[in-house]
């Protein structure tokens, strides 16, 4: 099997890498070997033990018919939605760990696949290393799948756990995380949650086989989240995290993207570092989670490789994957429900008066008070909030 690698940089040259380390491996799994021929790239790259493989014009790729398999690791959604669409339509394979494609384009990919008998496949896209995609598309057919809630971003989950072990500020383990390479050096899609936001609309869409755009999901990042924050959840015996959350509710799907201050009981809990959990809850199944490394060269390259042998094995078929164009109108985040926790300067009294019935966290905060409400919808919560002054707030889970 000769292959095609368009993009190469952190994981394209980790594909490749990947496809060296363990070749004979691959190659026994996959059932024939899998070789490199052309790397897609603007950049020259002298020295580079695979220099003579780079091209750069994708048409090249395109018309020769030797190359069976395209991986896709770009990054953004053009130019790549057009190298991607000519490949699939010159009947080669495309594997991708390209989230922002797969996010805006995926349902029409797949279907151009399917008319063309060859596969479109993106297991990297989510959960980097982790494997979910497969197992939503193949382990997990016999289920109603009724939650689907992840940490998905392994750079906010850094710096939350920063701020939770050392007590620092955002604005330190920010920089802390980006002089790591943690972050980038513009982190916007990581820290206001866009990242997430795209992985779980991803996986909504494949539960439900209909299109989730991201920009319907409400999505809020880490950036209010502060010291004190974790002083009450220390007090709490819970962890602060950035969830991505996907519910079923009746016959549509309630979505947010949002920290959450999670109960020690919780799976989620312990997952640390830049380390990434998904959690998933079905009718049959019950609860099950997948834990590891949810980005890095490496671990998203081997997921990708894996797209390559599955796609080896089935060179002259295609793997239905049910996610179709049409769009599935998701609950209002205003009416999905809710607890929070609140810090206000406000007295107990115009709390009181406000919420009812709450319970009072003490974490010795000098002119504040902290407290946790009963479950209520968000529309609810909203109304309420503006009879007291809300220094910050954060959902339970």
């Amino acid at each position: 099997m000769k292959i095609a690698v368009m993009g190469y940089g952190t994981i394209g040259s980790g594909v490749v890498e990947v496809l060296r380390i363990n070749k004979e491996k691959i190659a026994q799994r996959a059932g024939e070997p899998v070789e490199v021929k052309y790397i897609l790239d603007l950049r020259e790259f002298p020295g580079d033990p695979m220099e003579d493989a780079i091209i750069h014009d994708y048409q090249t790729i395109v018309d020769d018919r030797e190359i069976g398999i395209v991986v896709e690791t770009m990054g953004g959604v053009e130019p790549a939605y057009t190298f991607v669409k000519a490949m699939l339509e010159a009947g080669k394979h495309v594997a991708t760990s390209n989230k922002n494609l797969v996010a805006a384009k995926g349902a029409e990919l797949i279907r151009i696949a399917r008319d063309h008998n060859v596969n479109f496949q993106f297991e990297a896209s989510v959960g980097g290393g982790i494997p979910i995609i497969r197992p939503l598309n193949k382990c997990l057919t016999a289920d109603e799948i009724e939650e689907i809630t992840g940490i998905l971003n392994g750079t906010t989950n850094y710096m939350l756990t920063k701020m939770a072990d050392e007590g620092a500020d955002f604005d330190e383990v920010l920089k802390d995380a980006q002089a790591k390479g943690y972050a980038e050096k513009d982190p916007t899609a990581d820290i206001e949650g866009h990242d997430p936001c795209r992985k779980i609309a991803i996986l909504t869409s494949l539960v439900c086989g209909r299109q989730v755009d991201f920009e319907d999901i409400h999505c809020e990042g880490i950036t209010k989240i502060t010291a004190t924050d974790f002083k009450y959840a220390k007090v709490m015996n819970r962890s602060i995290k950035l969830l991505a959350s996907s519910r079923k509710v009746g016959g549509s799907y309630s979505c947010m993207v949002a920290p959450f201050l999670l109960d020690c009981e919780h799976p989620l809990c312990g997952v640390n570092g830049v380390f990434n959990g998904i959690f998933v809850h079905g009718n049959v199944l019950g609860d099950a989670m997948f834990y590891g490394s949810g980005a890095g060269k490496l671990p998203t390259a081997s997921a990708v490789v894996a797209d390559i042998v599955d796609m080896t094995k089935h060179k002259n078929t295609n793997i239905y994957i049910d996610w179709k164009p049409e769009k599935i109108d998701l609950v209002d985040y205003k009416d999905s429900v809710n607890r929070f926790f609140v810090r206000t300067s406000s007295d107990k009294n115009t709390i009181e008066n406000a919420f009812g019935s709450v319970n009072y966290v003490d974490a010795g905060i000098q002119g504040e008070i902290g407290f946790t409400t009963e479950e209520m919808t968000e529309g609810e919560f909203m109304d309420r909030e503006e009879k007291i002054t809300v220094i910050g707030r954060i959902r339970l889970g």
